[in-house]
């Protein structure tokens, strides 16, 4: 069996067929009506007012963090366990990330932690869908609501995942994901902010067009930045878009087979995941052993990928504090392969290797 990556991008004859079809028909390649069209689609499928495509999902938290009027002197709590994406769009705004730790149960931020390290300073949290996972994300909001600050969701790995019948991004003020290779859906990067909110849309649609008061037209009514979208993407996203319902069914069948192969290994543990709402972006369990295993399974002709570090301990960060549950799942955590084109036949095969692993050891 070839080497069985960690994850793929996935498109076919139809983006292909798409693309030619766009570009023998005279297109602009820049920003224009593919990029409405593929917006549209986005909100048609969260259930959103507004959306608006940027050049990336980082980009995105940054937009939402300048459209919030968040900058030097603020604070924004993070979740200790995330992409670096997160606390990176606070520092890039001018603003202090404060790190918080995660629940066990579902790798969410932990609010009871998140409401002791709110300060006067504090003015947004943002919230990481880690995996497609909710966590109390309604009783976060409560709280936000209560201390007057934004609520901004990080939903980059939760497109397709609801919660409480409402998709994901839409409980905060501003949801942002990302379509980089590895997402659900891709556009090679990409990213989008999703809002019911019409004037702070206007003001993202300024601050990622240079702070334009109209598009082409050199008036500058706020700073901004050029975070503009591509149509030759857009094209991409509209055809990957079509084919998101059948995706998401088939991630929700690879992560049952994985659970199903598994579930006599002693050693490994999976986390909950109510695959009626949440979609599993990548397959997530929990070992002893998972550097071990990463490069046994490598030997093996298969890719996997370590979960995130826990930040406060990376250098780039060096923050002070006890983060006892993102330190625990840092040394446990491991993505298996996850693209949505993995066959079942892979699945045992990487299911037996696992078994062989835990046999050996």
């Amino acid at each position: 069996m070839k080497f069985i990556n960690q994850m793929e991008p996935w498109h076919g004859q139809e983006e292909k067929r798409a693309m030619l079809k766009y570009l023998n028909s005279g297109g602009w390649l820049m920003e224009f009506k593919k990029t409405r069209e593929f917006e549209e689609m986005i909100c048609n499928f969260t259930g959103a007012k507004y959306c608006s495509v940027v050049n990336n999902g980082t980009v995105s938290l940054f937009i939402a963090l300048k459209a919030l009027e968040i900058g030097l002197g603020d604070e924004v709590i993070v979740p200790n366990l995330t992409m670096a994406a997160t606390p990176n769009s606070v520092i890039l705004a001018g603003a202090k990330p404060v790190f918080v730790d995660i629940e066990e149960k579902t790798l969410c931020l932990d609010v009871n932690l998140v409401e002791k390290a709110i300060t006067k300073k504090t003015k947004a949290v943002i919230h990481v869908s880690l995996n497609g996972r909710a966590g109390e994300l309604l009783k976060l909001k409560k709280l936000c609501q209560k201390k007057k600050i934004f609520l901004i969701e990080d939903a980059a790995q939760a497109f397709g995942s609801f919660y409480q019948g409402k998709h994901l991004g839409t409980y905060g003020i501003i949801g942002s994901f990302s379509f980089s290779v590895p997402k659900i859906i891709t556009t090679g990067q990409g990213g989008a902010l999703i809002t019911n909110d019409k004037k702070l849309f206007e003001k993202i649609l300024k601050i990622k067009d240079f702070g334009r008061e109209k598009a082409g037209e050199d008036h500058y009514s706020t700073l901004g930045w050029n975070f503009k979208f591509t149509d030759l993407q857009a094209v991409i996203g509209i055809e990957q878009m079509k084919k998101i319902n059948w995706r998401i069914k088939r991630k929700k069948q690879i992560y049952q087979l994985y659970k199903k192969y598994l579930a006599k290994i002693p050693q490994v543990k999976f986390l909950d995941l109510n695959l009626k709402e949440a979609v599993p972006w990548f397959n997530d369990l929990y070992v002893p052993n998972n550097k071990q295993l990463k490069k046994y399974l490598k030997e093996q002709g298969i890719g996997s990928r370590l979960i995130y570090p826990a930040l406060n301990s990376e250098p780039a960060y060096k923050v002070r504090g006890n983060f006892p549950i993102s330190q625990k799942i840092a040394k446990q955590g491991l993505w298996l392969p996850s693209s949505s084109f993995l066959t079942d036949q892979q699945i045992r095969y990487i299911c037996q290797k696992i078994s062989n692993f835990y046999e050996k050891n």
